[in-house]
């Protein structure tokens, strides 16, 4: 059983990359059903207001902290996580394995034309990958029921052990939730930016950006006019979502310590 670190009343495991790519490997083995949410700040002040969203996080069979400010929340509660495993961490490693184990992938998401250049790059990077579908499904797609039946049917027909979606928060998680039993593909993820990441449509931060957990930051300077609203006004009550759990357990503390 795998340790469980609660930030803002989003239980996240307490796991390694490594650990994670043993998690899928036995769900592939096992040929079992699993979806994983990369849960970063954005994610957990949804889920504040969002009962859905909520639910599908604390039914999510892997909940891994995608970003340093988590890691940073973490240890200021004084529950440290080993480490930060983000999607876009997570996928190239995944891809690698996958390609060396022989099993199969399907794209679902990403801007226009990201998904076929990140496929061209991973079969560049892995020529033995079996990259198996690949499909960017137009804008309100998720309210329409004719296209998401045509997605299901592509995604059952191409056969995939990995399914990997990414569509942003919280539409990629909700798609996953309502639809991977059906789906019958042993492991989803949700993978937010990734695919645009990997075709190099968006330029990921530099490594010491990622460190110093300033990854966001790049983010914004890169896509101001999209990004704004979210980092400047939205995600700042984090700060605040954490400051209050760090009350609220102090004073937990103290009435157990008087009783």
């Amino acid at each position: 059983m795998m340790d469980k670190i609660n930030i803002c009343d989003v239980e996240i495991d307490n796991v390694s990359l490594q650990d994670s790519i043993k998690t899928i490997s036995k769900a592939l083995e096992k040929e079992g059903n699993i979806f994983i949410t990369t849960p970063n700040v954005h994610h957990i002040v949804l889920i504040q207001k969002d009962k859905e969203f909520k639910k599908i996080y604390q039914e999510a069979s892997l909940v891994l902290a995608d970003g340093m400010p988590i890691v940073w929340a973490s240890k200021f509660l004084g529950t440290p996580l080993k480490e930060k495993v983000s999607g876009s961490d997570l996928v190239p490693v995944i891809c690698k394995f996958a390609a060396e184990k022989g099993y199969r992938l399907f794209f679902l998401g990403g801007r226009l034309g990201a998904v076929e250049k990140a496929r061209e790059n991973l079969i560049k990077m892995y020529p033995q990958i079996k990259i198996v579908g690949v499909y960017s499904p137009p804008f309100g797609f998720e309210n329409n029921r004719e296209e998401n039946e045509i997605i299901i049917k592509m995604i059952q027909n191409a056969r995939p052990e990995i399914l990997l979606v990414g569509l942003g928060a919280p539409k990629q998680e909700k798609w996953i939730y309502r639809h991977y039993k059906k789906l019958d593909v042993p492991v989803a993820i949700g993978v937010g930016v990734t695919f645009e990441f990997i075709s190099g449509m968006v330029k990921r931060a530099p490594k010491w950006m990622q460190k110093l957990g300033l990854e966001w930051f790049w983010r914004l300077i890169m896509e101001p006019r999209r990004l704004w609203k979210r980092y400047l006004i939205q995600d700042i009550c984090f700060f605040g979502l954490v400051l209050k759990q760090k009350i609220r357990s102090k004073k937990d503390l103290k009435k157990s310590f008087l009783h």
